[in-house]
């Protein structure tokens, strides 16, 4: 029977790079699709083909502007969970009164930034199929 090779990396190199070399290579790598610095690297030293990928600026921002929304969203639903379960122990008529107006609040900004995500979602999908 054959013995199966080690094919795990078990030998370190050491580099040394001035600022301007590091930033020059850190970009680079940033430009490819490697998940990891060392196989960037492993790919020159080799003359392996390095894959650079290509990003469209609007699409950056796009999805920056998503990410936001997102978050709001996370916000605003961490919100009515807090006024639903402030409600549920509520045993005077006064107090629901004030709680159940904080929730038609936080439902109204609930359904604007869905309809704001629709549109969002809309934007992405036009620049997507172009």
């Amino acid at each position: 029977m054959m013995k199966r090779e080690n094919s795990n990396r078990t030998r370190i190199v050491g580099l040394r790079f001035t600022p301007l070399e590091y930033a020059e290579l850190e970009k680079r790598f940033r430009a490819s699709t490697c998940r990891k610095l060392s196989d960037h690297i492993r790919s020159h030293l080799f003359n392996k083909p390095i894959v650079a990928t290509y990003r469209n600026q609007s699409l950056d921002e796009l999805m920056e502007e998503t990410a936001v929304l997102t978050s709001e969203l996370r916000a605003i639903g961490n919100n009515i969970n807090q006024i639903a379960r402030k409600i549920n122990t509520l045993k005077t008529v006064p107090d629901f009164k004030g709680h159940l107006y904080l929730f038609e609040i936080q439902r109204k900004r609930l359904f604007d930034k869905m309809e704001e995500v629709s549109g969002h979602t809309q934007k992405i999908a036009e620049k997507w199929l172009q």
